[in-house]
């Protein structure tokens, strides 16, 4: 199994495919093999590349996961694309991957080409937000079906996998509570927002009244709300986000 080097630390990683660079990015409690179903509808007309973050699936465990998570997430998948020599790569993050697809992005914009940001909460962590993330999780682990789904992901230590994760969420909202360290206004690339209007791990309208903001950032940057389909959007309207995915891309190029 290929991975790579970072901090002294391995990350697992994989690719399908030919054709440009496409970067799949993971959320919280996930690992690349969220995208099973997702990677047969793009690996036709893209390589397309995963990486399990470093805690998360087959990758080497850390004791304490960094409060800046998904800062760090993003110099992960940078020194992935560097380990690769990749260039002008399309990426798509969802949930927290999505978080560290905008670091990725802003902290290194000759890298990306466009990118997608699915079903994530917002630019700075919202207090009660995370308190509500935090209990779903430890209510969600008395059911048999989440957690043989986390089994799937990371393996057998899933439990201290997921504890890990929401004790690096409620310190970020506590000490560090911005998702990113540069303004959205320095974004280069093309982005794309998704999100369903009926995710059940954000108030109702959430997804509107932050793509609007986000929107006001830049004209290069689009929106687009499905309205069915739970958390998160990619994978519950896969084909159709499949089929609007490559149309943006595609656009991006072109331009």
């Amino acid at each position: 199994m290929p991975y790579f080097d970072y901090q002294a630390r391995q990350i697992f990683y994989s690719e399908n495919g030919t054709g440009k660079p496409l970067l799949l990015l993971h959320g919280n409690t996930a690992s690349s093999r969220l995208f099973s179903q997702v990677i047969p509808l793009f690996d036709n007309e893209y390589r397309v590349i995963t990486l399990d973050f470093l805690g998360n699936g087959l990758s080497d465990r850390i004791p304490t996961w960094p409060e800046d998570l998904w800062f760090t997430w993003g110099e992960q998948a940078e020194t992935l694309c560097n380990h690769l020599s990749l260039e002008e790569v399309y990426v798509i993050g969802t949930s927290g991957g999505a978080l560290a697809a905008l670091n990725l992005a802003l902290e290194h914009p000759q890298r990306i080409a466009a990118l997608i940001c699915d079903s994530f909460e917002g630019l700075k962590a919202d207090p009660k937000t995370t308190e509500s993330i935090a209990a779903g999780r430890e209510y969600a682990q008395q059911m048999e079906g989440f957690c043989s789904m986390l089994q799937a992901m990371h393996g057998d230590d899933w439990k201290q996998v997921i504890d890990a994760d929401t004790d690096a969420l409620v310190r970020h909202a506590r000490n560090v509570v911005d998702f990113c360290h540069q303004p959205l206004s320095q974004l280069k690339a093309p982005l794309l927002l998704t999100g369903s209007a009926e995710d059940e791990m954000f108030p109702q309208g959430h997804y509107e009244l932050l793509f609007e903001k986000i929107a006001r950032y830049g004209e290069s940057i689009q929106k687009h709300i499905f309205p069915k389909g739970n958390h998160p959007a990619m994978l519950n309207n896969a084909a159709e986000f499949t089929q609007l995915a490559k149309s943006f891309f595609g656009e991006a190029s072109a331009r």
